[in-house]
């Protein structure tokens, strides 16, 4: 599947599988997405800015330079993914499990990580670490 610079803003795709789609720079604005399977995909620069992701696998996708600001990715699955100078402004990573992800230059200002698993696989991130895994 090829959406590149597509608009998606505001659809429902709960518990669709997307995985390996070519979705670079595409909007996803307050799309639904909770349960989605993204994996693999190919979405650098993609804005997923308000989506609702509870649950979705993003595992070994590129998400570099992505935008998840206010995004509720509580208890996704974000293995090996590539999150290199994405925005997590103000996300809700709970319970989010980011093992092995590359984040390095991701911004996660205000970002709820609390329960989530950290890149290491081992560190569980405290109740109230916000912005960083305390």
């Amino acid at each position: 599947m090829d959406w590149q610079r597509c608009y998606v803003d505001e659809r429902d795709f709960t518990a669709h599988d997307l995985s390996g789609a070519r979705l670079r720079e595409t909007s996803f604005q307050r799309a639904i997405l909770d349960k989605a399977v993204l994996a693999g995909v190919d979405a650098y620069r993609a804005r997923f800015i308000s989506a609702a992701m509870k649950g979705a696998r993003l595992d070994k996708g590129v998400f570099a330079e992505a935008d998840f600001t206010k995004a509720d990715l509580a208890g996704a699955s974000m293995i090996e993914a590539d999150l290199r100078r994405t925005k997590f402004f103000r996300a809700n990573l709970r319970g989010a499990n980011l093992t092995g992800a590359k984040t390095q230059g991701a911004d996660f200002l205000n970002a709820d990580l609390s329960g989530a698993r950290w890149v290491d696989g081992n560190r569980i991130c405290a109740e109230g670490s916000l912005g960083q895994c305390n």
